[in-house]
């Protein structure tokens, strides 16, 4: 019986981590382009996309990486588990804050799946583009990704499609991570998700979560009869996106419900 041989070596943390999940693919090849990614994702490429990742790491060309990607057998369930099994060793059972935001990339063409004119929330304008909804988790003052989901709009959905809204996303994520065993002591979001009663904050009450989540300035809220609305001055602050733009924005801080007895 001939004896597989090893994986091709990358960076030692690159190779320690990736070893994590060795026993989730069936060969040392498909093993080999999972740390291929990796180390493309790390590298200072401005640009990460695969024909850029290949030229990089010395592949001949980047259909490997699109193979990997689209027909390997390997899956993406499992791995998001081990991930989660991971993080959940490494912080020891604390208490996380939980962000739920959405990014954007910029997509030419209607090719790609999902991908249509909407905002892209890191650019702060509407382009033609794919949006995701992502779970971070702050522990210690490290940030680190949790979940991640594409948003699929209504034009775009495909046969067997369930459409699903950014709000409820975010609601099924932090059900999904408190069942992974993850103990959220705060849940904080943008004025999307602040603003939907329904798919979010009805989920966040009945899971009895603590959550800071923005609303807009026009944004009306009927409360129950003794609770009053709080709120202090308006603040300048610049908000900076990814591309280096900035804007003037303002903040405010809006607290409503019954005051704590002492």
């Amino acid at each position: 019986m001939v004896k597989p041989r090893q994986a091709s070596k990358t960076v030692s943390f690159i190779d320690e981590y990736c070893e994590m999940y060795r026993d989730l693919f069936s060969d040392v090849r498909t093993f080999e382009y999972f740390k291929y990614l990796h180390l493309g994702i790390i590298s200072e490429l401005k640009r990460k996309s695969l024909p850029e990742i290949a030229k990089i790491i010395g592949l001949e060309s980047p259909e490997q990486l699109n193979h990997f990607l689209t027909k390997s057998i390997w899956s993406r369930a499992e791995i998001e588990k081990r991930r989660l099994e991971l993080i959940l060793k490494v912080i020891n059972g604390a208490e996380i804050i939980v962000i739920i935001d959405e990014t954007g990339d910029k997509k030419k063409g209607t090719t790609t799946d999902y991908v249509k004119r909407q905002y892209i929330g890191n650019l702060g304008k509407i382009e033609q583009g794919l949006v995701s909804v992502t779970a971070f988790g702050l522990h210690k003052g490290k940030l680190f990704p949790l979940i991640n989901e594409v948003y699929k709009p209504k034009e775009r959905l495909k046969e067997g499609d369930e459409y699903k809204s950014k709000p409820q996303i975010g609601g099924e994520m932090i059900k999904k991570l408190k069942e992974k065993g993850f103990k959220i002591k705060l849940v904080l979001a943008d004025s999307e998700y602040g603003e939907s009663q329904t798919n979010l904050v009805n989920i966040l009450e009945q899971e009895k979560l603590p959550f800071v989540l923005a609303i807009r300035s026009n944004h009306v809220m009927w409360l129950p009869s003794g609770q009053v609305i709080r709120t202090n001055k308006w603040r300048e602050f610049e908000r900076e996106f990814d591309t280096g733009k900035t804007e003037q924005r303002y903040v405010r801080e809006i607290i409503y419900g019954a005051k704590k007895r002492d």
